[in-house]
């Protein structure tokens, strides 16, 4: 019987050493993590040792006493009392902490920039690779003024040009690639018009419809700019182009039959798919002029500077002669970026102004007009 109890005891012990072990080999197996392994006690307790040594209280004091003496061959047996014992020894099965390991990516990635990538994914585009946004800004630089005298540029820049030195009409192309057509152009303006040369016959009449309006006057280095607040038109061609600009050149840019005068007006318009139609007012010396009269009274001295004229008081009517016949012909704008494909009527009649008038002007800008192009084949109305 006593042998029974032994190699049943035995059996006990060694299951439960496999047990053990399958345990801390599991654990062991495991990849490390981030988080540290927990360090504990499992502690069998302690029973009172039973009378009986065949029941089942000393058969499990025997496979703890087994235990214990598996733990003595390591180093870790508690002694224990000669006689009855006490108390069962505890079991104590210990899991070191493991080191935090390292990320092998190093650092933990930050959150990436949501705003940068969104503005790399939507970038700007550039508009000299556009032919669209390169038409817009020429649109846009016909209606901030480009006639003044500073054409912005595609990459929101501005070219500084002029009419004399280094900056004048010779050199415009060479400026900046946007200027390209100043030399390059095949249908620039200014040109001389020969009454000899011209495509005479009947034409439809300009259909003008100005009223009294309000006014910005600029002085931006280069001419005097009047921008035109108000519901101004003129129609021809079966299009109605709006006015939104005057600006005046000493002296006149055009030629008629070789003549130069005193000075022009330029009144730009231009229609909604954004064509340009210029009417050139030529200005001879004689009486003074209401209009210009009105006009010279607000313009500023200082270069970019500018005067608001009281709204309703600026009366296109004023500025233009009784004989409204004109001649006709395709062309560019006379200052840069030279943009082709402007409507060009220029009224056949002088309107006079005073020599006072004409020579303030002059005292400011002595010489602000590009000199005649050639005219290449082109074909000149000459509307009776």
């Amino acid at each position: 019987m006593t042998h029974l109890t032994h190699t049943v005891s035995t059996r006990w012990a060694l299951a439960l050493l496999l047990c053990a072990g399958g345990v801390i080999a599991a654990h062991a197996d495991e990849g490390p993590t981030d988080k540290p392994k927990a360090t504990g006690k499992i502690t069998l307790p302690a029973k009172p040792e039973p009378q009986d040594p065949g029941s089942k209280e000393s058969m499990g004091q025997q496979v703890r006493d087994a235990i214990d003496r598996v733990n003595a061959g390591e180093g870790k047996k508690t002694q224990k009392p000669k006689g009855k014992a006490a108390g069962t020894p505890a079991v104590t099965i210990t899991i070191e902490a493991e080191p935090k390991k390292s990320s092998a990516r190093g650092a933990p990635t930050p959150p990436p920039d949501i705003a940068a990538a969104h503005a790399k994914a939507h970038s700007i585009v550039n508009p000299v690779d556009s032919k669209a946004a390169t038409r817009a800004a020429a649109l846009a630089t016909m209606a901030s003024g480009s006639n003044a005298g500073v054409a912005p540029m595609a990459q929101g820049g501005s070219v500084r040009w002029g009419y004399e030195g280094s900056t004048g009409p010779q050199t415009w192309a060479k400026l900046s690639p946007d200027f390209h057509l100043c030399a390059q152009g095949t249908r620039q303006s200014p040109i001389s018009i020969d009454d000899t040369n011209t495509l005479q016959g009947p034409a439809e009449p300009l259909q003008i419809h100005y009223r009294p309006s309000g006014a910005m006057v600029l002085n931006n280095g280069r001419t005097i700019q009047v921008d035109v607040v108000g519901d101004n038109t003129v129609t021809v061609r079966g299009s109605t182009f709006k006015l939104y600009q005057i600006v005046f050149h000493h002296p006149s840019e055009e030629r008629v039959n070789g003549r130069a005068y005193a000075m022009v007006a330029h009144l730009m318009h231009r229609d909604e798919d954004g064509q340009v139609a210029v009417v050139a007012v030529l200005l001879d010396p004689g009486q003074a002029n209401t209009l210009i009269n009105k006009v010279w009274t607000y313009m500023p001295l200082d270069t970019g500077d500018r005067v608001r004229m009281p709204a309703g008081l600026l009366d296109l009517n004023e500025l233009l002669p009784q004989d409204m016949r004109y001649y006709q012909f395709m062309g560019s704008l006379t200052t840069p970026p030279c943009s082709e494909n402007v409507l060009w009527m220029v009224l056949k009649q002088p309107v006079q102004i005073s020599p006072e008038q004409l020579r303030l002007f002059s005292q400011l800008y002595p010489a602000n007009a590009r000199p005649v192009q050639p005219l290449n084949g082109r074909v000149v109305r000459d509307a009776q």
